[in-house]
């Protein structure tokens, strides 16, 4: 298997990648995930070959231009100083993206034949629910979720403040089982406030074939292929993740882990 973490460049490539995550690097089939950065008046060309995008500013804004539009998203000085905007692109959309000072963007993706058409989601469109509650609450940023079209993806953010616990009880989505619970792969791509600080992220499952409790830094990818996941961030630091799922069905449906799942009642 491979490492279930992935680590930001120091210094972007030429054409502004950070960190990639490609079906075949994580050893899985859906779920695609990269993080650019640019300068300012910065340009990159892409094209989603075969796949569908979910293009979120996480610092930063940017006008992107392709044949159906021109759209400028994002704005916010951090992925903690306001609520994200997103753009979604189906497959075959070849785009370009120019910053206009410094930005940080994901690329979200996942394999399609016909996606959507583009459409762009604005921060006052964002509805922010508050999931959870002690030491347990955070705040939920839901972008593409299943009230937004697409074929396969699904990205959501999550403000986890310090001291408390995220995507928690622990819960897993790893077998295809409609209703009850559906296949997604899932990458987080966490920030944390401030940088210096970590965050604790353990990936296991029922019979402990897996079972990894990993240290995660500012601008590091953690692969879920399978099991539950919960997230830990330490007192006196806040924690940041963008979640990107994907499966053979577009559908979030979980099973939490019955050891604790008392913790909702």
């Amino acid at each position: 298997m491979p490492d279930l973490i992935v680590k930001s460049r120091n210094e972007p490539a030429a054409n502004g990648s950070i960190l990639k995550v490609t079906p075949r690097s994580a050893g899985w089939e859906y779920v695609g995930f990269e993080v650019l950065k640019l300068g300012a008046r910065g340009r990159t060309e892409r094209r989603a070959e075969g796949v569908e995008v979910c293009l979120v500013p996480i610092s930063g804004g940017c006008t992107v231009g392709a044949d159906a539009g021109s759209w400028w998203i994002g704005g916010r000085e951090s992925p903690f100083a306001g609520l994200p905007s997103a753009l979604y692109l189906p497959p075959g959309t070849e785009y370009r993206v120019e910053s206009e000072g410094e930005l940080e963007l994901a690329v979200c993706s996942a394999p399609a034949e016909r996606g959507a058409e583009p459409f762009e989601v604005r921060p006052e469109e964002i509805e922010v629910e508050i999931r959870g509650s002690g030491n347990m609450e955070r705040e939920i940023r839901p972008i593409l979720m299943q009230d937004r079209p697409a074929e396969r993806l699904l990205v959501v953010e999550v403000i986890t403040p310090n001291g408390h616990w995220s995507s928690y009880p622990p819960h897993k989505h790893d077998r295809n089982n409609p209703p009850e619970e559906t296949y997604l792969e899932e990458t987080y791509y966490h920030r944390v406030r401030p940088e210096k600080g970590f965050a604790l992220q353990r990936v296991y499952t029922e019979d402990r074939s897996l079972d990894e409790t990993l240290v995660v830094g500012d601008g590091d990818v953690v692969l879920v292929p399978r099991g539950y996941h919960p997230v830990s961030a330490p007192p006196g630091y806040d924690l940041y993740y963008l979640n990107v799922m994907a499966g053979p069905v577009r559908d979030w449906k979980f099973r939490n882990d019955p050891d604790h799942e008392w913790l909702l009642s």
